[in-house]
């Protein structure tokens, strides 16, 4: 791994977090794997060897609950789904050199290869551990069939991690109040032997490691305070029936934790590949296994050493609630095995259904069968998903917004510039005019192809799109400022000029297009008259002369009506209140004894007096901008009559913070100071629930005013 720019001379893997073979897809899943494949795409228009990689997770307790619903082994269910992502993910242009899986020979192998080595290295070790038990079925819970508190944060958690509060991972044992998810009663801990992986001997390692990962800001970020800290060591084996087996003598009835052997499928679906074309075609070692510096007796390497490691790149395209797995204890994992280190973590932000997040239970979401059914085409959304803000930033799905940049910019802008260029190029001259590019042109065009380099270095799939659709934008605009419709008769050479400089720009936005529209770019491709594929042609070829000949095209991409939006908008409707009404009547037929959601009132009261003590005031946010780094910070600036006060709140993902200045809002002013991943917070801004539903005043209170 070099740190050069791409492309470097070692070849490099692209990969995917691994989808859990659990349940249908939707276009919330399939933000990473479409991200993906653009970035594979894209480095291998910059000439880069490339191998992209996954396959589905057939391990772990979600698998063995829903199986166990269904009455069918977790093979057999597992293997059921991963079938159908095999043949979901190309129909959305995902194409992967390799799709494997957990639960193959080859996974099985090199997962046990890998926890051998750590256990002759000296990395793992043994440790008894309160477990989870169900009295009642007399079986010990692994991860997911216990939930419970955070110990943390004190927010409803699930066995391995607070997924509702402070995103933590979660050791067996740690939760609190745990109950069983398939009695429903209490659980009680009992203590067993478990083996570990011991994370501290990585420490240094991780900490010269975190400053050399490239990638999204929150992959670099987010973890430091965990390398920083105290590392806890990782339990690596559960008392479950389903998984690869624990390979140490004696531990015949443990099998691995699902996130050792999961993240190592990127190593064996590589691996796979290779054995399918050759290694003279791709070497999987020389990603993963070459060059790497050896280890010292604590599996720390200096950072000079790392620096100058000749190995090859490897980039994880992920979701942020898994950045703690990629860049914790994956690397640890190579790490104690012999193994390289990614180059860079992409970890994207979530996807939202029109402000509020996907409901698979009330069948609140975009699925991806639907969509086609629908009769979109894949790269529309592609465009959608890749292009809307950074990668780690959240995307709001909407009919209507998807509507917007599909006729703004692809019927507008790339569709309408293609269409009148090539149609007017066909009927006057039957294709390219005789001429060369213009000076100005191909300075455009080469100022289009730095920007789509500097956007994969870079790991912006945003600016990578935007680069492809802003020089169509100048070619619209070029070719309205030289009318060539009016120069046909007066200057028939300058009309030929502009014809020929719109057809080479149809050419390059072609080429900076395939990555994120490989269909729609394969026919504009055709269009020109150009001859294999539009996904074997380099940078280069922008610059490069079109073909003479070509007929008249047909238009890309086709404009969204809004009656289309309204029928789609009541479809949505009409599935979540099914799904709803069927949800409430299984609530409904429940004893009515059920627990409530909603918290219960405390017994312990405070006197007036101790409520007096708190000093609460109507504020109005004047500054909301986030916290570079937190996930879910943002840094406001609330004026409260006497001061303005800097104050950090976690909303960032669930307020559009550029339109909060002017809000009012309730502050409790007397809080004591604290700091929050750097950034000093001098109060609390109340509001309600998970959604932080702020707290604002019914009349006009003026800031400063006292909460009584």
């Amino acid at each position: 791994m070099s740190h050069d720019d791409f492309p470097t001379e070692k070849p490099a893997v692209v990969t995917c977090g691994l989808p859990y073979a659990n349940g249908d897809l939707h276009i919330g899943h399939l933000r990473t794997y479409i991200s993906g494949d653009a970035y594979a795409r894209s480095l291998e228009k910059l000439g880069q060897e490339t191998a992209f990689v996954s396959g589905s997770d057939m391990h772990g307790t979600p698998v063995a609950v829903n199986a166990e619903k269904e009455g069918v082994s977790p093979e057999e269910f597992a293997l059921e789904h991963h079938e159908k992502y095999a043949e979901t993910f190309p129909r959305f242009g995902v194409e992967f050199d390799n799709y494997g899986h957990t639960h193959d020979e080859t996974n099985t192998e090199l997962t046990q290869e890998f926890v051998r080595s750590w256990i002759d290295e000296g990395h793992v070790f043994e440790k008894e551990i309160q477990v989870a038990w169900d009295p009642e079925a007399d079986t010990p819970l692994p991860d997911r069939f216990v939930e419970g508190t955070c110990p943390y944060c004190g927010a409803k958690a699930r066995g391995d991690e607070c997924d509702e509060g402070c995103q933590r991972h979660l050791e067996p044992g740690e939760i609190e109040d745990p109950v069983s998810t398939i009695t429903g009663n209490p659980a009680e801990y009992r203590t067993r032997e478990h083996e570990f992986l011991r994370l501290s001997d990585f420490q240094e390692y991780l900490e010269g490691f975190i400053d050399r990962l490239e990638g999204t800001s929150n992959a670099q970020n987010q973890p430091r305070e965990w390398i920083e800290g105290e590392l806890q060591d990782l339990c690596i084996t559960r008392d479950m029936d389903w998984g690869i087996d624990y390979p140490g003598e004696g531990k015949e009835d443990l099998v691995l934790y699902v996130w050792v052997d999961a993240p190592i499928e990127y190593v064996a679906s590589t691996k796979q590949y290779t054995e399918r074309v050759g290694e003279d075609v791709f070497d999987w070692e020389a990603v993963w296994k070459d060059g790497a510096p050896e280890a010292g007796a604590e599996g720390e390497t200096d950072d000079a050493t790392w620096a100058e490691a000749d190995t090859g790149e490897i980039v994880h395209v992920i979701g942020r609630d898994i950045i703690q797995h990629h860049t914790v204890f994956w690397p640890s994992m190579l790490r104690g095995a012999g193994y390289n280190e990614p180059r860079a973590v992409m970890a994207s932000g979530f996807v939202n259904l029109d402000g509020d997040a996907f409901s698979t239970s009330r069948n609140r979401a975009v699925w991806a069968d639907d969509y086609l059914d629908e009769g979109f085409h894949p790269d529309l959304v592609r465009y959608y998903l890749t292009t809307t803000g950074g990668f780690q930033q959240d995307v709001d799905f909407s009919w209507e917004k998807f509507q917007e940049r599909v006729n703004g910019e692809l019927v507008g802008t790339l569709g309408n510039f293609a269409y009148r260029s090539l149609l007017f190029a066909a009927r006057n001259y039957g294709g390219a005019p005789d001429a060369d590019t213009s000076a100005e042109v191909a300075e455009r065009i080469e100022e289009a192809v730095s920007e789509f380099e500097a956007a994969v270095n870079d790991y912006s799939l945003k600016n990578a799109g935007d680069a492809a659709v802003a020089l169509a934008g100048f070619g619209n605009e070029y070719i309205q400022r030289n009318e060539p419709w009016n120069l046909t008769d007066d200057d028939p050479e300058r009309a030929e000029q502009v014809i020929y400089d719109c057809v080479q720009i149809a050419k390059a936005v072609a080429v900076l297009s395939a990555p994120i529209l490989p269909d729609k770019a394969q026919r504009l491709w055709e269009q020109l008259g150009e001859e294999e594929s539009v996904h074997d042609a380099d940078l280069d070829a922008c610059l490069e002369s079109p073909p003479g000949d070509f007929g008249e095209p047909d238009e890309l991409f086709e404009q969204i009506e809004d009656e289309r939006v309204e029928e789609l908008n009541e479809k949505l409707q009409e599935r979540v209140e099914a799904a709803t009404e069927a949800a409430d009547e299984d609530d409904d037929s429940e004893e009515t004894d059920t627990v409530s959601d909603i918290e219960p009132v405390s017994d312990d009261r405070i006197s007036f007096e101790e409520f007096q003590d708190l000093d609460v005031r109507v504020g109005e946010i004047e500054v909301a901008e986030p916290i570079e780094g937190a996930d879910d910070l943002a840094r406001l600036e609330v004026d409260i009559g006497v001061e303005t006060r800097q104050i950090v709140a976690g909303i960032k993902q669930l307020h559009d913070l550029d339109e909060l200045p002017g809000t009012k809002v309730v502050v409790v002013a007397n809080l004591e100071q604290a700091e929050l991943f750097g950034v000093e917070s001098n109060g609390m801004v109340l509001a309600a629930g998970e959604d932080a539903d702020l707290l604002t005043t019914h009349g006009d209170s003026v800031p400063g005013t006292k909460v009584k």
